[in-house]
């Protein structure tokens, strides 16, 4: 079951990556998160359970959000191409989703509570692995971003 688990992790970030449409990008980020899960709560112990229950609903509302800007800027610019980015509020909802994803202050208060609970394989999981799709999608976009979020995510 680990080995499904971690190959699910793999494909997820690959799909995430690769591609570049939004629906398909948004899949790639729920399927990491569905295959950490159980990797998390691996261990029956309530902190590990606490934690990813938590790890799931700061990750579930930040691909909702994801989504959503998502959603708004094929609303606004009339495709789904993940390179083009313009309409404004969908930007600055998608950084801040990205934020939250990632654990990038001063979203990223969920961040040792879920690391706490964990044990070390999980968190170096957690803190290398499940950084790269947002990662990839924060690179994609990085042109049509305000340089003054940037600056603040940095």
């Amino acid at each position: 079951i680990m080995t499904f688990m971690l190959s699910n992790l793999a494909l997820g970030a690959i799909i995430t990556a690769s591609s570049f449409h939004w629906f398909f990008a948004w899949i790639g980020l729920e399927l990491n998160t569905l295959a950490i899960v159980p990797i998390l709560a691996k261990q029956h112990h309530p902190r590990a359970t606490e934690s990813a229950t938590k790890y799931f609903i700061i990750q579930a509302t930040a691909s909702s959000i994801i989504i959503f800007s998502s959603t708004f800027n094929a609303w606004q610019t009339g495709t789904w191409d993940i390179l083009h980015l313009t309409a404004y509020p969908a930007t600055i909802l998608f950084t801040l989703a990205l934020m939250m994803k990632l654990g990038i202050a001063p979203l990223h208060f969920w961040l040792p509570e879920v690391m706490q609970g964990t044990n070390m394989l999980s968190a170096l999981i957690i803190t290398t692995w499940q950084k790269l799709p947002p990662m990839s999608l924060l690179l994609l976009t990085a042109n049509n971003m305000p340089t003054t979020i940037l600056f603040l995510m940095a």
